[in-house]
């Protein structure tokens, strides 16, 4: 029998997947629970227009996420640290200061969880790979200046 997955099913397939099974393991198993659905022309074509609007969503987050990647290339960041009388910072620079300068001089908000900087101690120029999207990282340039 042919069926269209609605879930993961172990051994078998993932979700919108078509598969066959025998007639038995269908009809008292995985349609019964949910797991799957018969392979009706109906039911092919939902699975159709649903994987289609999947597609689109996709797409349009990417395309979301290049443009956001497009404005940070260009954005100049600089934060304004504490240093002492040798030239020495006082603490360090993390993801979070970083989020919070973006945020205030180029008006972009983006979760603290995505950026990827190690603790910085030094002043001057430093980069941070942002991760907008599985697809679409960007790098970011900020520079360190005493305040």
């Amino acid at each position: 029998m042919q069926l269209i997955l609605l879930q993961d099913v172990k051994g078998l397939g993932k979700k919108g997947d078509t598969v066959n099974a025998s007639d038995g393991h269908a009809l008292n198993f995985l349609i019964p629970r949910k797991l799957a659905a018969e392979a009706t022309k109906s039911n092919l074509a939902q699975l159709d227009a649903q994987k289609k609007k999947a597609d689109h969503k996709h797409s349009q987050e990417v395309a979301a996420a290049q443009a956001l990647a497009d404005k940070l290339k260009n954005a100049k960041i600089k934060i304004p640290v504490r240093i002492g009388e040798n030239g020495k910072m006082f603490g360090s620079i993390s993801n979070k200061e970083v989020a919070e300068a973006v945020q205030s001089q180029a008006g972009i908000a983006i979760d603290k969880k995505k950026y990827s900087v190690q603790a910085i101690k030094t002043i001057g120029e430093h980069i941070a790979q942002i991760n907008l999207h599985p697809q679409v990282k960007v790098s970011l340039t900020f520079e360190l200046v005493s305040e």
